[in-house]
């Protein structure tokens, strides 16, 4: 896989979480949400410890904080739906701030704030120390399908190209004086999308081509290495490994 360019969520350092090989990161943010998700829900302190794991590794990336406060965000209509819960759910009632609200309601709209937002930081830490080609790296090293990460690094690659396709042509509909004002633009937005559709296709083929011609055979040239030893293994189980403690305590905890 070739270098490319970086990506917007990476934020370059070189920290130990940075250095860190992509395989050992993903194993270890895919196993501290399974820990987070089987997380008895009523173990409110559980998910206190959890976000101080987070926020350790946070320090030690040297990923600012307010980075990744920003970039929660993306998970604002999950916690709409969330803060609707309690009011449409059925069960007991129960009187919280003046309002009647369905206790069976309040606890899964907690579940679903707690585990959602711990599962979209740890992702958010992932994206923000592993650049995406390395991360498909460590994808094909987990054994995934070759046909599967080379979709999603050619998806990678030209999604920035096709983007700006699209920008180059909402200029170019700006020039001839179109305002998309009310249903009447349907039709010109929807012949724009079906435009953008084929000279998305006749580009993939083109570059098809320029790829055959070059000798491709159904695998991309790896540049990077990124085995990893017994030490960094070590070092990313290190997250995982308190998760692991910390659900075993609220499993057993009377």
């Amino acid at each position: 896989m070739g270098a490319g360019h970086a990506h917007r969520l990476y934020v370059p350092g070189a920290s130990p979480v940075h250095r860190l090989p992509p395989q050992c990161k993903l194993v270890a943010v895919l196993a501290f949400v399974l820990l987070v998700v089987a997380t008895p829900r009523e173990r409110i302190w559980a998910f206190g410890v959890y976000a101080l794991l987070l926020a350790a590794v946070t320090a030690a990336a040297r990923v600012p904080f307010g980075t990744v406060a920003r970039r929660i965000v993306i998970e604002v209509p999950f916690v709409a739906f969330a803060f609707l819960m309690p009011f449409v759910a059925n069960g007991e009632k129960i009187t919280v701030l003046g309002l009647r609200v369905s206790e069976s309601g309040l606890w899964g709209a907690w579940n679903i704030l707690a585990k959602g937002t711990l599962g979209v930081v740890a992702s958010i830490l992932l994206a923000a120390t592993t650049e995406p080609r390395l991360l498909l790296l460590g994808i094909e090293r987990l054994r995934m399908p070759q046909l599967i990460t080379q979709i999603a690094t050619f998806m990678l690659r030209y999604a920035d190209v096709v983007a700006a396709e699209l920008g180059r042509m909402r200029v170019a509909r700006a020039a001839r004086g179109f305002e998309a004002r009310d249903i009447r633009a349907t039709g010109v937005l929807a012949r724009s999308v079906g435009a953008l559709f084929l000279r998305s296709y006749e580009r993939g083929e083109r570059v098809h081509l320029a790829m055959v011609s070059r000798g491709y055979e159904g695998r991309m040239p790896v540049i990077d290495t990124v085995g990893a030893t017994a030490a960094q293994w070590t070092a990313a189980a290190a997250l995982p490994s308190a998760a692991a403690l910390v659900a075993l305590a609220a499993w057993i905890a009377p």
